[in-house]
């Protein structure tokens, strides 16, 4: 059994006991979420498919931990100044366990 669920702008295919990082979320560490977001649902031969999201099905998930990416730097050169600069960011991301997917 699994589901593909929407978290902000990004979409996810989970199945219980998976662990996913997601942009931050604003729940705080051991707290419950319910993923009501559900693009795709299937069971066996049961598939539901949402317009856009499919009805009666919740995805339920822990947050585990909120942390950082790993570090992205760019680097722009500017050849006619001669001058470069490089900067860099890390996103901030939140751990979450789904536990169970209720249909």
């Amino acid at each position: 059994m699994y589901a593909v669920v929407q978290i902000g702008n990004s979409q996810f295919k989970v199945a219980e006991g998976d662990t996913i990082k997601t942009d931050r979320l604003g729940d705080d560490a051991g707290k419950s979420v319910t993923l009501d977001q559900v693009l795709l649902f299937a069971k066996d031969k049961d598939i539901r498919v949402g317009q856009p999201f499919v009805k009666g099905v919740k995805v339920k998930a822990k947050v585990v931990d909120h942390i950082k990416g790993k570090k992205v730097t760019t680097l722009k050169y500017l050849s006619t100044k001669d001058s470069s600069c490089k900067t860099g960011h890390r996103e901030k991301l939140t751990s979450l366990n789904i536990t169970k997917i209720e249909a």
